[in-house]
């Protein structure tokens, strides 16, 4: 269950990210956050309603606060990188963000087995040659690499703060919406200081209504991926679930190709093949 779930979130996440990056590309990066994050507000509490899930509020849901309050830095961060680009080198970036719950999981007394160890280590370079790292391609803006870096650490804390939140699904819904919320609050407050200082809020100063699909989309899928991790991470090695679900880039990689016609060379190739045998050295260690 936890090789499944970590494998859903990555393909989530990686949808999501690709979509964000190129909205940013056209729009403010703050008003993609926080639109995306209402729409996903918006479900949830529906979700939340139909299910009961305020019978399971309590001290727990802190942790969804701070997951959403983190989570609002990073993914600022990230889908600006993302639009500075290349997105080759910027995606492969952010799975350092694996080292926090990794870590976190150690410290708890987590001890992989051998070829756990050993598929961690061949996905995890499989990862990084698949999003492509351009060794002597187009420059990197060094603002990028820094918002990456800041992202990849953020994700990092968020993916531990998620799984702390609750227990169950029921739970999980609810801290999964008090998250979203907190997404939007602090990217609206970020947003209206933005309007107050004269900077862009909205494309050409109106709301893109065309856009919104696209928007709900990314606002979903993301929010679906931290559902899908928190349920990996609560089944199985916190370990495993982390460089499972960092397979993203993979899935980043695959929709450029698909969408935007970029071409996959070698290396990503290569890098992909090597993250599919890590995810079965995982799954069957």
């Amino acid at each position: 269950m936890t090789a499944l779930f970590a494998l859903a979130t990555s393909l989530l996440w990686g949808l999501a990210d690709f979509g964000g990056g190129l909205l940013t590309r056209r729009n403010p990066a703050l008003m993609v956050v926080v639109v995306s994050q209402a729409v996903a507000v918006a479900v949830l509490g529906a979700v939340v309603v139909a299910t009961g899930g305020w019978s399971e509020a309590g001290p727990r849901l802190w942790f969804a606060v701070a997951a959403g309050l983190v989570g609002t830095v990073a993914m600022l961060s990230f889908y600006k990188a993302l639009a500075l680009g290349p997105m080759g080198v910027v995606s492969p970036l952010a799975t350092l963000s694996v080292a926090v719950p990794v870590t976190v999981g150690l410290v708890l007394g987590e001890r992989p087995g051998l070829l756990q160890v050993a598929g961690i280590a061949v996905a995890f370079v499989g990862v990084v040659l698949a999003g492509g790292p351009r060794l002597g391609g187009a420059a990197v803006q060094r603002r990028a690499i820094w918002l990456t870096l800041v992202a990849a650490l953020d994700f990092g804390t968020v993916f531990t703060l998620i799984t702390e939140a609750s227990t169950d699904v029921t739970g999980l819904f609810l801290a999964l919406f008090v998250q979203r919320v907190a997404n939007v609050v602090a990217g609206g407050a970020a947003l209206y200081v933005s309007a107050r200082r004269g900077g862009a809020v909205l494309p050409q100063g109106r709301f893109p209504w065309r856009l919104l699909p696209a928007l709900a989309f990314v606002g979903l899928a993301d929010v679906a991926a931290n559902g899908t991790y928190a349920v990996a991470a609560q089944h199985g090695p916190v370990t495993v679930a982390a460089v499972l679900a960092s397979l993203y880039p993979v899935v980043t990689a695959l929709a450029a190709r698909g969408f935007l016609s970029e071409r996959l060379r070698a290396v990503q190739t290569a890098g992909a093949g090597l993250a599919l045998v890590g995810t079965l050295l995982l799954a069957t260690g």
